[in-house]
């Protein structure tokens, strides 16, 4: 379908690894340390999209504005260091479509607005991210997404045009990303945020209910 495509990124939480569960963990730890209940699992799990902002309403009900978010979040951070590979694999399929794209010879990266301080020793530990040409963080560049400044990053590490890439995600700000930067763009459907309705409303260039299918618009067997 795309044939002209030369390279493929990716947004990472909820695109290519589940961090749900340690993202979760890191929070419910802080209730337990100040004598409150385990909340489910299921409650953490909508907001993990949205980091520690999301994670901190969900646990504590509290937002940026609050006087004590800000000591919190760094609690959540510390937290979340200890943990961030105990509980965070790769999607179903993911493993297999990076495979197929290595087998193909395409180029393939990363694009998140996780800070370095996480990104980089958490693709470190996991095998699938040895074959990435490109892992751009949050803090990578002056702006984070959606502001295509970190995709052309990315772009530029793998010596392909913007054009010439798609890039996946999870979240509306990765697609308003991704258009900014001229890059095709596909709506990772079985992602955190939003519902089919939702997704449809960022005017992707295409939705996948599952990473291998992905596969199919790049014409990839």
């Amino acid at each position: 379908m795309w044939g002209h495509v030369q390279a493929v990124l990716f947004d990472l939480d909820g695109t290519l690894i589940d961090s749900a569960p340690d993202l979760g963990a890191a929070v419910d730890k802080m209730r337990l340390d100040r004598g409150l209940p385990s909340l489910p699992f299921e409650n953490y799990r909508p907001m993990a999209g949205a980091g520690a902002r999301g994670m901190l309403d969900v646990g504590f009900g509290i937002t940026p504005d609050s006087v004590e978010f800000s000591d919190m979040r760094e609690e959540f951070f510390q937290n979340y260091e200890c943990c961030m590979t105990e509980r965070t694999y790769p999607f179903e399929g993911v493993a297999e479509l990076v495979a197929k794209l290595e087998a193909g010879s395409m180029p393939w990266g990363v694009v998140t607005n996780k800070s370095m301080r996480f990104t980089d020793p958490l693709t470190r530990n996991m095998s699938l991210f040895a074959s990435a040409g490109a892992i751009v963080s949050g803090d990578s560049t002056p702006h984070a997404k959606p502001h295509p400044a970190p995709l052309l990053e990315a772009a530029s590490r793998l010596g392909i045009e913007p054009e010439l890439c798609v890039y996946v995600g999870d979240d509306e700000r990765d697609i308003l990303a991704g258009k900014a930067a001229g890059m095709k763009t596909v709506a990772a459907c079985y992602g955190y945020l939003g519902s089919q309705h939702e997704t449809e409303m960022w005017n992707a260039d295409a939705q996948i209910a599952a990473p291998l299918e992905l596969l199919t618009l790049l014409g990839i067997r």
